[in-house]
């Protein structure tokens, strides 16, 4: 299993990572209202580098300024924001790892006090208080993220990928409930899909052939349907635009929602599609090394790490090394998670969580 874990995964843009182990894009409030980097969050990323995460990914980085959905979070929105990407990108890559940045946009789950304004989402959406976009403003969405995009690759990063899930913006498209337009971006699974094959169409003619690109999903939550998902995955595939697809589980053990689909693990669903030349990666309860072995053996290219990788800064050099490694239990002290590359905004964010600060 240690060969395993360690033999690298080629992408079909010509880059390899060099084992099994992502850093999940991880929520940490650490960088400057106006999306600037800051030495804080610059430490947590690169220290994961250091701890031998083949692939470093950043938290979601806003595309558009009305796209924030967290206090301190990293943006990519301007052409201010370069000059810590190429810090960052620099520092992740000197490490041997690959440095990706998630692209995103909050959409309805952007906080009016954030925003200074109603959030926006492809209908109104009176939960939220959001408005409804019009064609001319998702065409300016579709080319924010072609725009970060080309930020993204001027900083020095290997790549992006495309934040599709967890209820925000392309979520907000993708699910029937919650998009309700009568023109060419809803209705259909085709026309709710448009804008993230737009985007991925988009970002592959201008940032080339060499560039990593990855899409987020998540099966369950926010009206979206497993079927369709797996539908999206499959188109995506076809096309075959990106090197890998992240589906976002939140556990991978678990059975899926939807009782007709019950057949098999939600895990299950999407190892049993032909990836053909794209890669797949899983998140969700990958906390020991016991869960990066099965998911291994299931047929998952590479892992996506969250909780062990914020207590522990190099989770794979310990699997590697041991690939029964458990990770430290929870509660641990804001200490032990300053020693582990936390800033206080960042534990501060982690004591949302039950039972994880003491």
């Amino acid at each position: 299993m240690k060969t395993i874990l360690t033999t690298p995964v080629e992408f079909s843009c010509g880059l390899a990572m060099k084992n099994k182990f992502m850093l999940a894009p991880l929520t940490n409030t650490q960088s400057y209202e106006d999306g600037k980097l800051s030495d804080d969050e610059f430490n947590w990323l690169t220290m994961r580098a250091k701890g031998q995460f083949g692939l470093v990914m950043t938290c979601a980085s806003h595309v558009q300024a009305s796209g924030k959905g967290f206090p301190g979070q990293l943006g990519i929105f301007s052409d201010e924001h370069i000059e810590g990407h190429k810090r960052l990108s620099q520092e992740i890559k000197s490490h041997g790892s690959l440095a990706v940045v998630q692209i995103h946009h909050a959409g309805m789950r952007s906080p009016r006090e954030l925003i200074g304004e109603a959030p926006l989402c492809p209908s109104q959406n009176e939960k939220y208080g959001a408005r409804e976009l019009s064609l001319e403003e998702i065409e300016q969405l579709k080319n924010d993220f072609i725009a970060a995009a080309q930020r993204a690759q001027k900083s020095g990063y290997d790549g992006v990928e495309v934040h599709g899930a967890h209820g925000y913006i392309i979520t907000q498209f993708l699910s029937a409930t919650i998009n309700k337009r009568s023109d060419k971006y809803g209705g259909s699974l085709e026309n709710r899909a448009r804008i993230l094959f737009e985007i991925i169409d988009g970002i592959r003619a201008t940032c080339g052939d060499k560039f990593l690109l990855g899409v987020r999903l998540s099966p369950e939550r926010f009206g979206l349907e497993l079927s369709e998902i797996k539908q999206i995955c499959e188109l995506l595939i076809a096309v075959s635009k990106i090197d890998f697809l992240d589906i976002s589980l939140w556990d991978v053990y678990k059975l899926p929602e939807e009782k007709e689909h019950q057949n098999q693990s939600l895990l299950g669903h999407f190892t049993s599609i032909d990836f053909k030349n794209v890669k797949l990666t899983v998140a969700g309860k990958i906390r020991n090394g016991d869960d990066v072995q099965n998911m291994i053996k299931a047929g998952v290219d590479f892992v996506t790490i969250g909780r062990s990788g914020i207590l522990h800064h190099n989770f794979p050099e310990h699997v590697i090394q041991d690939e029964n490694f458990i990770a430290n239990d929870t509660p641990v002290t804001e200490d032990y998670l300053k020693k582990e590359g936390l800033g206080e905004k960042f534990i501060t964010y982690m004591k949302r969580w039950p039972d994880f600060v003491n």
